[in-house]
């Protein structure tokens, strides 16, 4: 197995009302490629914080995280943003998709900002659009999507760029039953057929039941770490 992420002693402490409070308090994690994992914890236990501090979303105060052996501390802003650009997808709960943008435009954005000729944008885009079962839609806009259809939209953008890895934040928050369980299942089929590593942060007991390694956080600090059987 191949180390796709590697955090040591991270730590992210708040200034709240000048009392430090302590999101993320000195965790180690190893996370390997091919992994189907969820964070998972009640509100502030530092999950998200964590997830935003491994995408390079997020600075910790201390500690460092190395992707595919990059140190992330390391590389200066734009630096930064064009590596998360290149190796890293991400998936939102509120979607993140620009409103006046069609499924297709709003899948192939990243892809535009790679300079990615137009011939192999539309074959990726084609691609993808068909693997999340929106071929169909690529012409509408959000507005003209349900949620469930909104949140695949972004799946496939989180994709466009051929990532080795997906955070998603919360990806089922918003979603019925039926659009979550659709969802979890498209994400399931590309981490086992494409080898897609996928990390949650989540409260959604649908995604805990489908992960293969769960990680609980309490008061910025993993407290268990299970791995289930294949």
């Amino acid at each position: 197995m191949k180390t796709v992420i590697e955090a040591k002693g991270i730590t992210k402490i708040y200034d709240k009302d000048k009392i430090p409070v302590h999101a993320v308090n000195g965790v180690d994690l190893i996370i390997e490629d091919d992994e189907f994992t969820a964070l998972v914890g009640p509100s502030g236990s530092g999950k998200t914080t964590l997830l935003n501090i491994i995408g390079g979303l997020d600075h910790p105060t201390s500690g460092n995280v190395k992707v595919n052996g990059t140190e992330l501390n390391e590389l200066r802003d734009n630096q930064l943003i064009d590596f998360r650009l290149r190796n890293i997808g991400f998936v939102f709960q509120s979607y993140n998709l620009i409103p006046v943008l069609t499924a297709k435009e709003n899948t192939e954005f990243i892809m535009l900002l790679q300079n990615k000729p137009k011939t192999e944008r539309d074959k990726r885009v084609k691609q993808l659009l068909d693997e999340v079962g929106l071929s169909d839609k690529m012409d509408k806009r959000p507005a003209e999507l349900s949620g469930g259809q909104q949140q695949r939209v972004a799946v496939a953008r989180a994709l466009a760029s051929k990532p080795e890895f997906v955070l998603a934040d919360e990806p089922t928050a918003n979603l019925d039953s039926i659009s979550a369980s659709n969802l979890l299942d498209i994400m399931a089929r590309l981490n086992k057929e494409e080898g897609i590593t996928f990390i949650f942060s989540t409260h959604d007991q649908r995604v805990i039941e489908r992960a293969r390694r769960v990680i609980t956080l309490e008061d910025g600090k993993i407290v268990s770490d299970v791995k289930k059987e294949k």
